[in-house]
């Protein structure tokens, strides 16, 4: 049978809305209350010790990293680098934590119980104040061009610690949207794998209804042909990498890791005890991903954007990361996962100190906070410093680049080891970024 013929006798319709979606949502592929013992001693324990700024870097033990990123920037002061007594602290109240000597806005109740496991960066610093550019430089380390793609630090790290679990793919991110950085100039299968939602789920992980295995395995066998004879035309590292889009997806709905991505099978008390939030259940599907061996999960929340109202705003959009990250770090400790997964806590950039005509705040690249535990950081401490009412870094500014260094510090990725990209240019995993390698130990 000739390609022509086997182009007008497959049945394209139900072919490309069951296995191309498959492939596409799969692999990023485009065709068109209780956490075990451990944690309760955890609860009742002394907070953390105090941190060591210059003691000399510990072993870094990260197998995993989830990367919660709050879009739209975070206001810092609101949140975990309180000015109390300054005109720039506003009306928020500020809590204190199970960790000595830190502090967090009201907001954050059910986290001030779990900062003994965390280092707050308060000196992180930027000179890139646009939305799409400071999320671009956050997620790759590099500048937005308009003649290279960048992969983000997923990508990076798929690519140089490979998968955990062959079943799975090595980086999932959830409710990101198609406009996140990816896969970049490195191969289309380490692209993310997107989740919409975490409620929803693997969307088309099943035979659709009428068709059973038999009707399955004929239509895959003339995909088989499709691509065969399309590959024969058209030999392109793209091409090769949609053909294994299709053959992994086919795999991983006949695995029993498709288990990992249903939030059914966990309990309805887990569910509320992470909160019935989208980000809530985003950090409990991404625990589950990492229990079964994806190294990289994303988790994105929205709306931080806030020009007008910030803290009307704050009140509804904390509650749901308060809830979810305190469940998600609680949970990883009791389940003995926490010395090996990093969890992040990320924005592009923070807000201003001064607040505005409409009790907002603006954009802020000069001085904002992230937050890193588990994965060997030591938790209960602080690292850099603004002065005192939060307008300037006066104690060991942390840029974007050293912030994803120390992330592929944790993760044991050599930072140092230079990738040509296809286009004949080098580049490195953080680019030029240093390592934090204090604040673990």
């Amino acid at each position: 049978m000739t390609f022509r013929n086997l182009l007008t006798t497959a049945d394209f319709a139900t072919r490309r809305a069951f296995v191309g979606g498959l492939a596409g949502t799969l692999l990023g592929a485009s065709v068109t209350s209780a956490f075990g013992p451990r944690a309760i001693a955890q609860q009742i324990a002394a907070p953390g010790a105090s941190p060591g700024f210059r003691q000399p870097g510990g072993r870094p033990r990260a197998k995993n990293v989830i990367y919660l990123f709050l879009r739209g920037g975070m206001t810092q002061i609101d949140t975990f680098d309180p000015k109390p007594g300054k005109v720039t602290q506003g009306p928020v109240e500020v809590l204190r934590t199970r960790a000595d000597g830190i502090q967090v806005g009201q907001y954050f109740p059910k986290l001030a119980q779990q900062m003994d496991k965390v280092c707050v960066i308060n000196s992180m610093t930027s000179r890139q104040g646009a939305h799409e550019q400071a999320q671009y430089v956050m997620r790759t380390s590099y500048e937005l061009r308009g003649t290279i793609q960048h992969p983000s630090l997923g990508a990076w790290t798929t690519v140089m610690k490979g998968r955990q679990n062959p079943m799975l793919p090595g980086h999932v991110l959830v409710g990101g949207g198609s406009e996140m950085p990816t896969a970049g100039f490195f191969p289309p299968d380490v692209q993310a794998l997107p989740i919409g939602s975490a409620e929803d789920g693997l969307q088309n992980a099943h035979l659709p209804k009428g068709v059973d295995e038999k009707r399955f395995l004929r239509r895959l066998e003339q995909l088989q042909k499709l691509n065969a004879a399309f590959g024969e035309q058209h030999r392109t590292r793209d091409v090769d990498a949609y053909s294994k889009a299709y053959d992994e997806a086919v795999k991983l709905m006949r695995s029993s890791d498709l288990a990992a991505f249903d939030l059914d099978l966990e309990s309805a008390a887990m569910k509320q005890t992470y909160g019935e939030t989208r980000f809530g259940q985003g950090c409990l599907l991404a625990r589950r991903l990492v229990e079964h061996g994806v190294r990289y999960v994303e988790v994105m929340s929205d709306g931080w954007d806030t020009h007008a109202d910030n803290f009307d705003r704050l009140d509804d959009l904390c509650p749901a990361i308060d809830q979810g990250l305190a469940a998600l770090l609680a949970d990883l400790d009791g389940r003995g996962l926490l010395e090996e997964t990093l969890v992040v806590l990320a924005t592009e950039f923070g807000r201003t100190p001064d607040i505005d005509g409409d009790n907002g705040r603006n954009h802020y690249p000069k001085a904002f906070s992230s937050l890193l535990a588990g994965g060997g950081v030591r938790g209960g401490q602080r690292f850099g410093k603004t002065d005192a009412e939060g307008r300037e870094v006066e104690e060991d500014p942390v840029t974007i680049q050293d912030f994803n260094a120390t992330i592929g510090y944790a993760l044991g990725l050599p930072l140092d080891e230079v990738v040509t990209s296809p286009s004949g240019r080098p580049f490195k995993v953080a680019d030029k970024g240093n390592p934090i390698t204090s604040i673990f130990g």
